[in-house]
């Protein structure tokens, strides 16, 4: 199937749904926990791609990781860091504090490629920046006699590691030397759960644990991976982090209704002001790129 424009945007949205999954999955777990959820989640994910990437990019894909340069694997320890960071974020603190944390990833992006490669950013973005600077500050706020500032902490490595990922991308590109990002996130699945391996023992998980962590794995990463870097081939940059940002609301909606986890006052405010700035900072870049 062709995929058109409309088309782009209408799989994005599902790419969103199923990213947006892993909160109110992890809020069902019987006894996995922490680096356990985290190991089994990166295994069935890595094992989704092993079958997925041969059927989709054929045998050459494994060409691609073995000749893929120091690019590639630099991708790969991000992706590494995003899946553990996330997972773990998960276990110590809300749904809504990690996804409205990492919905700042954008501009992350846009400050580390400004000071490492030089890209220009415009005052629309310096602004959308300090205002989602001020959006998160004021979650840190109020979560630091609330116990969960570590879990939000754990959750800024993830933007911050996106941040890197983009930005080595962008480098390899302008040198002639492209990246494929679905093998690089083959590389992280592989990396996390080999790196989480030894503090996942002894297992605790239940066959239903498995079965959740195998649906996290299959639909809510390897899909969604797959789908969203064919959607980014068709639709603007811009698009594709404002369609991004419905996994912050799908996910906060779904551990609300599934879980009854119900985002605190200052997640609300906090995120109101990050999401604000992230759309109003993309929104102008369409309206000026038009």
């Amino acid at each position: 199937m062709r995929l058109t424009h409309t088309r782009a945007v209408f799989l994005m949205i599902a790419v969103t749904l199923m990213w947006s999954i892993a909160g109110v999955i992890t809020r069902h777990l019987e006894h996995a926990r922490s680096f356990e959820v985290t190991f089994w989640r990166a295994f069935f994910t890595a094992l989704s791609l092993l079958v997925i990437l041969p059927v989709a990019q054929g045998r050459e894909v494994f060409t691609k990781i073995r000749r893929g340069g120091p690019a590639l694997w630099i991708s790969g320890v991000c992706w590494c860091v995003m899946f553990t960071a996330f997972m773990v974020a998960l276990t110590l603190t809300s749904v809504a504090n990690v996804l409205v944390t990492m919905s700042v990833g954008p501009l992350f992006t846009a400050l580390v490629a400004r000071i490492f490669i030089g890209h220009k950013l415009a005052l629309r973005t310096w602004v959308a920046i300090f205002v989602a600077g001020a959006g998160i500050a004021w979650m840190y706020g109020a979560q630091v006699s609330g116990g969960q500032l570590a879990g939000t902490l754990v959750a800024l490595c993830v933007p911050v590691a996106a941040a890197v990922n983009w930005t080595v991308v962008q480098r390899s590109h302008a040198q002639g030397h492209d990246v494929d990002l679905v093998p690089a996130v083959l590389v992280g699945a592989v990396l996390c759960a080999l790196a989480t391996l030894p503090l996942a023992v002894p297992f605790s998980a239940t066959p239903h644990d498995l079965g959740l962590l195998a649906i996290l794995g299959l639909v809510q990463l390897a899909i969604p991976c797959v789908l969203a870097v064919r959607c980014a081939r068709i639709l603007k940059a811009p698009e594709v982090s404002l369609l991004a940002l419905l996994e912050v609301i799908f996910g906060i909606l779904f551990a609300w209704l599934g879980a009854g986890e119900a985002p605190g006052s200052e997640v609300l405010i906090g995120g109101t002001l990050v999401i604000g700035a992230l759309v109003a900072n993309e929104l102008l870049g369409l309206k000026e790129r038009s």
